[in-house]
């Protein structure tokens, strides 16, 4: 039966959160703030926070940077997953994938219906894998980060989770998903 295995020891990850906006700021930051607050209550390490521009060379420079970053091997993104002009998400991180993780949209669609009805058709949530480092994108509302969290990325990211996590996939904890 899937779930955490209290039995196994739970293996803190190094994550960074970016937010992708044009009007945002820390003070305003509220789906930053939320997924910081979720992964830190978790017991994972925050390694670093920003706020960058919806512009394509702005998001693909911040990447780049924490993808380098051996202490970084999750990064969460919120906003410009959507369809306005500005939407640039989608866009500027799936160059940088060498592998896309399509169950994540798949189950963070499914969420979603249950949460904004069809609207969740409008989301184009991702995830995937750059070197070493997952990268999931999620929508820039908050409900949007905790649906993406709770239930989801809570579960896939830590290492007690059975079957697998994701922890498993990274360098430095790879024996533990068989």
């Amino acid at each position: 039966m899937p779930g955490i295995d209290p039995s196994l020891t739970f293996h803190p990850l190094g994550m960074a959160v970016l937010t992708i906006s044009d009007t945002r700021d820390h003070s305003t930051d509220t789906s930053g703030a939320l997924l910081c607050e979720r992964l830190t209550g978790a017991g994972h390490t925050l390694r670093a926070r920003s706020i960058v521009r919806d512009d394509i060379a702005a998001i693909q420079a911040q990447l780049s940077e924490w993808i380098a970053d051996p202490a970084i091997e999750i990064i969460l993104t919120t906003g410009g997953t959507g369809f306005s002009p500005r939407d640039n998400t989608p866009e500027a991180v799936k160059p940088l994938l060498r592998r896309e993780m399509d169950g994540f949209a798949i189950a963070f669609q499914t969420k979603s219906l249950k949460t904004v009805g069809v609207a969740a058709m409008q989301s184009r949530a991702f995830a995937g894998q750059a070197g070493d480092s997952f990268i999931f994108c999620v929508p820039g509302s908050t409900g949007a980060c905790r649906d993406a969290w709770d239930g989801l990325l809570e579960l896939e990211l830590d290492s007690r989770h059975k079957p697998c996590s994701i922890a498993g996939a990274l360098p430095r904890l790879r024996d533990l998903c068989a």
